[in-house]
């Protein structure tokens, strides 16, 4: 898509509420104040998602709409924005603190095509960050690492991020990405529409 034309569809606390299963999803996922929300607006050049100056206020997932026109009716993909798991450790359900429904949109979600674990490039690698990789992988879903705040890195200090969070959180495929100069954007965007692609050619999603 050259152009990007995103809306907010709807903010689900069941499953009930997720729009119907037609189109690939991205999903966005990270611990609260990790820098998601701003890297959602950074993306979609719209100030959709809501950034809050207060860690884990969003308990919902919000589902946006993308398009490549403004006049299409139907979304050639949806971004989901998942609730930041806080501070406390990943649980057996994924987090204590995380709303029930969340387990079954990652482990069961036919559409969901590529998730992003957002992770903080300036701090080590945390535990819980592991653990949901290790979650998402045990469910058979595919792994994207985006390292966020990246622009205030150095040089050195980036190659040494990158050596850190791809030990500690033993994955090779990771971005670093700044929502504050737009470095790796470019790079993400290809990443999700790789994936938004290979969903469309074999599970027969429209697009």
């Amino acid at each position: 898509m050259n152009r990007i034309h995103a809306r907010f569809v709807l903010s689900a606390t069941a499953p009930e509420h997720f729009p119907q299963p037609t189109v690939p999803e991205i999903a966005f996922l990270g611990r609260s104040n990790v820098g998601k929300s701003s890297l959602l607006n950074a993306l979609l050049g719209a100030r959709l998602a809501h950034v809050s100056s207060t860690p884990g206020r969003t308990r919902a997932i919000n589902f946006f709409s993308i398009t490549d026109s403004p006049q299409r009716q139907q979304p050639q993909m949806y971004f989901a924005d998942l609730p930041g798991y806080g501070y406390a450790k990943i649980s057996k359900s994924v987090s204590a603190e995380w709303p029930s429904f969340i387990e079954p949109y990652l482990a069961e979600r036919p559409t969901l095509s590529l998730c992003l674990c957002l992770v903080d490039s300036n701090i080590p690698p945390q535990s819980s960050d592991a653990q949901l990789i290790a979650f998402l992988k045990n469910t058979g879903r595919r792994p994207l690492i985006v390292g966020t705040k990246s622009d205030r890195l150095s040089g050195n200090g980036r190659v040494k991020a990158i050596s850190a969070l791809r030990a500690g959180l033993h994955v090779e495929d990771l971005l670093l990405c700044s929502s504050k100069t737009g470095a790796g954007l470019k790079e993400l965007w290809a990443a999700i529409h790789s994936a938004v692609a290979e969903a469309v050619t074999s599970r027969h999603i429209k697009r």
